[in-house]
C-alpha cells in the first residue's frame, strides 16, 4: 500500500462555497475537461473547473453528507517542486508555476472532528506526489494560504497512517504543533481552541 499525505482544512459551512471558489482560483488556466455545476446544501450554485470521480455530470449535494472532486492545482516552484519536475513529474510552466495533480478532495459537510464544521481533504494521489507533499513550502503555503482566504479555523497536514497530524494553521495564525504533542494532547483538546462555528 503507498502512501497518501494530504492538508484537512476546517471551516464554517458556510464558507464552503468560499473554499471551493478559491480552489478554482489556483486550477489550470486551460482545462479540457467541461465545467462542473455543484449544488451545494442552502442551495449555493458553482460551477468548477474539476470533476467528480473524474465525471463533469451536475453534483446535487442539497441532501448529501459529502462529495468529492478530482483536482489539478498550480503551485509556484521551489526546490522541492522542481526536482519533481526534473524527475518526471509534469514541467515548469512559463509562469513559474507548476501543475500538480490528480488531488482527491472530499468535502465533509459534518467533519468527523466536529459535526458544526465543514472538513476539505485535499491527499496526494501517489507516494511519489505525497513526499512532494511533505517536502514542499510551496505547497504548504498554498493550504495554508487556502485556509486563511476561505476562513478557516485550522489547517493540518496528514499523513493517513496513524501518525499524529501536524497543526499548520490555526486560529488565524500559522503554527508548527502536532496533535499528540504539548499543546495539543488529543484531538479533543485542539478542537477545544476552535470558535462557535454558529459565531
Amino acid at each position: 500500500m503507498g502512501l497518501s499525505y494530504g492538508y484537512d482544512i476546517y471551516l464554517r459551512p458556510r464558507n464552503v462555497a468560499r473554499v471551493l471558489a478559491h480552489l478554482a482560483e489556483l486550477a489550470p488556466p486551460a482545462r479540457s475537461v467541461p465545467p462542473l455545476e455543484i449544488t451545494l446544501p442552502g442551495s449555493d450554485r458553482l460551477v468548477l473547473p474539476f470533476t467528480s470521480h473524474f465525471e463533469s455530470d451536475p453534483v446535487d449535494c442539497s441532501t448529501s453528507n459529502t462529495f468529492e472532486l478530482d483536482l489539478s492545482l498550480m503551485f509556484d516552484a521551489d526546490d522541492a517542486l522542481r526536482e519533481y519536475a526534473q524527475t518526471g513529474g509534469p514541467g515548469l510552466e512559463a509562469d513559474g508555476r507548476i501543475q500538480i495533480g490528480y488531488i482527491y478532495a472530499t468535502i465533509r459537510f459534518e467533519s468527523l472532528r466536529h459535526p458544526g464544521y465543514t472538513s476539505v481533504e485535499c491527499w496526494a494521489a501517489t507516494s511519489r506526489m505525497s513526499r512532494l507533499f511533505a517536502r514542499s513550502a510551496s505547497i504548504r503555503k498554498v493550504f495554508t494560504d487556502l485556509t486563511a482566504d476561505s476562513g478557516g479555523v485550522c489547517c493540518l497536514f496528514d499523513t493517513g497512517d496513524g501518525a499524529p497530524e501536524q497543526v499548520c494553521w490555526l486560529n488565524g495564525e500559522p503554527i508548527q504543533e502536532t496533535v499528540s504533542g504539548p499543546l495539543f494532547p488529543d484531538w479533543r483538546a485542539l478542537v477545544a481552541t476552535w470558535p462557535d462555528p454558529g459565531k
